[in-house]
């Protein structure tokens, strides 16, 4: 990813660290009330975006930084959104004091 972008990614986990939320940041669609959160930066034509939980007391879990490779629609891939449901699964494992 270009430097940019992973600022603007880090700025935002930053504010996650001190409990706060970056202006950018919005719920992703699909976890309810889950505290997964998602950032979407767009740089020269291209989007990319950063997918967090700020769920767990412990840990912010990133759970997914990619591109998004479609240009129709703003709605993330299905792929993309199965590869989190997995993730987020593994960090409420890891959470409660488990292993993945």
């Amino acid at each position: 990813m270009p430097d940019e972008v992973q600022q603007t990614f880090g700025f935002a986990l930053y504010h996650a660290q001190i409990g706060a939320r970056h202006p950018d940041a919005k719920p992703l669609k699909g976890f309810g009330s889950a505290g997964v959160l998602e950032v979407v930066e767009d740089l020269h034509g291209d989007t990319y975006r950063a997918v967090y939980t700020v769920r767990f007391a412990d840990a912010i879990y990133v759970l997914h930084c990619f591109q998004k490779k479609s240009k129709h629609g703003v709605q993330t891939p299905k792929r993309e959104m199965d590869l989190i449901r997995e993730r987020f699964r593994e960090a409420e494992i890891k959470a409660k004091g488990g292993t993945s």
